[in-house]
């Protein structure tokens, strides 16, 4: 069932992330910084959402530095897994955290209140082609990000890890 994408819906599917480096993108980590540190301290009440679907938080480990990160993204349920989407605002080159994920795929993520350690991997491409659907009516705007990059917009899978 598709979702009112309303007011925030619209600005959000316009929404593309500014090149690193600029100025709009250090104003872009420091909402991401802000929306982390709402969600925490309110359990994902704050900042838990956008647009009905919900938000994790993402840890990572940068791939050279070793420098702890944290991203807020939205997520999909697919039974005892959870589903990111690299999408990127649709720009031309993956997010930093998949390329994290792919040197440290053993990571963790916030969920609400609740902690989980996962594992990240890349989805197959059967998984990709009866997840892409469910993504799309969750956060229709993944449709416009396919849209404006050449790449295909990688999924990743995070299994609990025991």
């Amino acid at each position: 069932m598709a979702r009112s994408k309303g007011p925030l819906g619209r600005l959000t599917s316009l929404a593309k992330p500014p090149a690193p480096g600029t100025p709009l993108f250090r104003a872009w980590t420091v909402l991401a910084d802000l929306n982390t540190f709402m969600y925490r301290k309110s359990g994902g009440r704050i900042g838990g959402s956008m647009d009905r679907a919900p938000v994790l938080l993402l840890h990572h480990k940068g791939a050279r530095s070793g420098q702890e990160r944290v991203a807020p993204l939205l997520y999909l349920d697919d039974g005892d897994d959870l589903v990111i989407v690299a999408s990127y605002g649709g720009a031309p080159k993956n997010p930093a955290w998949l390329h994290n994920l792919r040197a440290h795929p053993e990571t963790t993520v916030e969920v609400g209140r609740e902690r989980r350690t996962v594992t990240a991997r890349e989805a197959t491409a059967q998984e990709r082609e009866r997840l892409w659907p469910a993504l799309l009516d969750l956060y229709p705007a993944y449709g416009d990000y396919q849209a404006r990059t050449e790449r295909t917009i990688p999924l990743v899978v995070l299994s609990a890890r025991p």
